[in-house]
């Protein structure tokens, strides 16, 4: 980094800055004046947030209407001022749907996403629209990894990680088809969260594969996590709390499954361990998803099929406008068989049964597992490995990662903890407990 670069890794926890902004020891003019010099001093080598003409007038009009609306401390909604990052495959009133393409925007229109109608109910301010790959597939855009500009921030939700990681908005949204929550956090040195299947709706949110899609946050901490995804999720049990002083019956994930990964992620996972069993939680090694090749391919061709199908009548009329992979992937996609879809379809459900059992065999809390197969890599042009984050998103299984240290050489590595079906909160509580204990150096 060169002396006269700014400092870009500055990520901002969203907990701390509701508690300032609802009790008024902050404003929101100066909050959103704050936050407009952050963006124009950094983002012009980040890339991570859509340009957007007038950004700095329409967030104090819209900071001075939510004042309007709460002006006394104890009516203020939970996310009183939270600066809020939307994937631009998410549909918000106001702003144009691109989807990282060339496609013009009105065939990309949409009403706006129930997520984003609740954290603006719950108070929450938008910054902007994030940079995506093209159609959340694996064409890049130009955002960079804040912990060191050559590598890559992950896709496709690489504005939404590297965002937060630089702190120019609190919490983002993310989508996840594979691994685009989850591996960009590990990535970008934040916290991840892909939530069950369908716990966030996923309605105003352009389709990748509508069999497995996932709409996922972002925060700088698992106490921020648990506030978004108060807000952002159907049925959330706020008030659960965990005993006091209990630590968790974790499986740790072996075998091929493992195998996937490189030698530094696997040693951020033995150092996260190490930890763990070190602050009294039980570990128990388990032997899991030696058939990941299988789950792999079914997961792969099934999303294919789906992407072919969601961007049928669009790619008919602008295919010429599509990138090299997302128009290849189309083709792909409609060379999948009707039987491989509905036997990528069934494979969900087989594999959620057989890790919920897991679950209950071995009256585990948790699984642990690496959240990527190494550190972000070097360059911009392809955005990492998905194959560590696969099985929780085929399975729809909530998956969050929690920052485990970094690299020789200074990037990110993390741990990423799983949950059964639907048990959401329990997870987030895990998480803020044990962050500190799996981050320790």
């Amino acid at each position: 980094m060169s002396e006269a670069e700014p400092t870009l890794v500055a990520p901002a926890p969203l907990a701390a800055h509701v508690e300032a902004t609802r009790s008024g020891a902050l404003s929101l003019s100066d909050a959103v004046e704050a936050a407009c010099e952050r963006l124009d001093e950094v983002d012009l080598l980040v890339r991570a947030v859509v340009p957007e003409p007038g950004r700095r007038e329409r967030l104090l009009r819209d900071a001075t209407d939510l004042e309007g609306r709460y002006p006394e401390p104890e009516g203020r909604p939970p996310l009183y001022g939270a600066l809020l990052g939307i994937k631009d495959i998410i549909a918000a009133d106001g702003f144009p749907t691109r989807a990282g393409s060339a496609l013009p925007p009105e065939v990309l229109a949409m009403p706006a996403a129930t997520a984003v109608r609740r954290m603006r109910a719950a108070g929450a301010l938008i910054l902007g629209k994030t940079v995506t790959t093209e159609f959340a597939a694996r064409e890049p855009g130009a955002t960079t990894n804040p912990h060191q500009r050559a590598h890559t921030p992950g896709g496709s939700s690489s504005g939404s990680a590297a965002g937060v990681a630089a702190g120019l908005f609190h919490t983002s949204f993310g989508t996840q088809t594979v691994g685009s929550v989850i591996r960009p956090a590990a990535f970008c040195g934040v916290v991840g969260l892909k939530p069950s299947h369908e716990r966030i709706p996923r309605d105003g949110v352009l389709t990748y594969s509508d069999s497995v899609d996932h709409v996922g946050l972002f925060t700088a901490d698992a106490a921020g996590m648990r506030l978004a995804a108060a807000a952002a999720c159907s049925d959330w049990t706020a008030a659960l709390e965990l005993e006091e002083g209990a630590m968790p019956r974790i499986g740790v994930t072996d075998g091929a499954y493992l195998e996937q990964a490189d030698d530094e992620a696997r040693g951020a996972l033995e150092g996260a361990v190490a930890r763990l069993e070190g602050a009294g939680a039980t570990v128990v090694r388990l032997q899991v998803l030696d058939d990941i090749k299988a789950i792999n391919d079914r997961h792969n061709t099934l999303v294919a099929a789906d992407f072919a199908e969601a961007h049928h009548e669009r790619f008919e009329a602008w295919g010429q406008l599509y990138r090299p992979f997302s128009a290849a992937h189309v083709e792909e996609g409609r060379a999948v068989s009707a039987e491989a879809v509905a036997k990528g379809r069934e494979s969900r459900f087989e594999l959620r049964s057989r890790l919920d059992g897991l679950f209950e065999e071995h009256r585990l809390d948790l699984l642990l597992s690496v959240p990527a197969t190494g550190a972000a890599p070097v360059g911009l042009s392809w955005t990492g490995d998905a194959s560590m984050n696969l099985p929780w998103t085929h399975s729809g299984l909530p998956a969050v990662t929690l920052p485990a240290g970094e690299t020789a050489n200074g990037l990110p590595l993390g741990v990423q903890l799983a949950a059964p079906f639907g048990r959401d909160e329990v997870l987030l509580a895990w998480a803020e407990r044990l962050e500190a204990v799996v981050g320790a150096s």
